[in-house]
């Protein structure tokens, strides 16, 4: 751990590609990838926050991936259900904080009751926030804003000239939590993939050629020190 903990980044966002592709280079099924990427991601939250990490989100389904083969999103969603339930008690014996991002209301009534039961169980933890972004879509998040927004403007709640970049900070799912300093993707894809676009607007951005699943706690300590590297500068000179 050769970074400087004195600039730290506060939260850092991932996009956890490549479990399919990992699999596949082992003649595995895709689920078998999701599982052990499932593995590495547990390893990763626990080191995150022992490091001190405020904020760690990462992607774990996206609205558009149920375009993707029934078989592959049926076995997705159940592993996902089975890492809550399995998880929320390590998660609280650890002091982390579950929060899930994204609409629930699409998921099944067990999915989202382990959620709930997730959320609810660590809610009070002060260690390391822990977002899984569950069908989630960057575009979605900032539809629904708009939404909710409007209708408070129409029952006059609020006034059009009220509506400002905190105003719909505060209507997203990440609501009162920093923007991502960082944003890394895995597998060496170079998109962002519909993920926090509201929030990501001045995060840098780091593209690694790993696949999820052989990501290691190495990995996000050489992330964090290119992120030392770099000078921030948020639109000035």
């Amino acid at each position: 751990m050769d970074f400087d903990k004195n600039y730290m980044p506060k939260h850092i966002a991932i996009i956890m590609d490549g479990n399919r592709r990992w699999a596949k280079e082992r003649g595995k099924p895709a689920s078998f990838g999701h599982k052990e990427g499932a593995k590495t991601l547990e390893k990763i939250v626990r080191y995150a926050n022992k490091i001190g990490l405020g904020y760690i989100t990462v992607y774990a389904f996206s609205t558009e991936n149920w375009k993707r083969a029934e078989d592959e999103v049926k076995s997705l969603m159940l592993l996902l259900q089975s890492y809550l339930d399995d998880y929320s008690k390590r998660a609280d014996t650890e002091n982390i904080r579950v929060k899930i991002l994204g609409d629930i209301t699409a998921l099944s009534e067990g999915m989202q009751k382990s959620i709930i039961k997730c959320m609810e169980r660590t809610k009070n933890n002060t260690g390391v926030t822990f977002n899984i972004a569950l069908n989630y879509g960057g575009r979605d998040e900032i539809v629904k804003a708009v939404k909710e927004i409007a209708k408070k403007v129409k029952e006059e709640e609020i006034n059009i000239d009220d509506i400002k970049e905190d105003l719909i900070s505060e209507h997203l799912y990440t609501k009162n939590e920093p923007d991502p300093d960082l944003v890394i993707r895995t597998s060496g894809e170079l998109r962002l993939s519909n993920f926090l676009p509201w929030q990501s607007v001045y995060s840098e951005l780091l593209f690694i050629q790993k696949n999820w699943p052989d990501f290691e706690e190495e990995d996000l300590d050489k992330a964090i020190i290119e992120y030392q590297k770099r000078t921030r500068k948020f639109g000035a000179n």
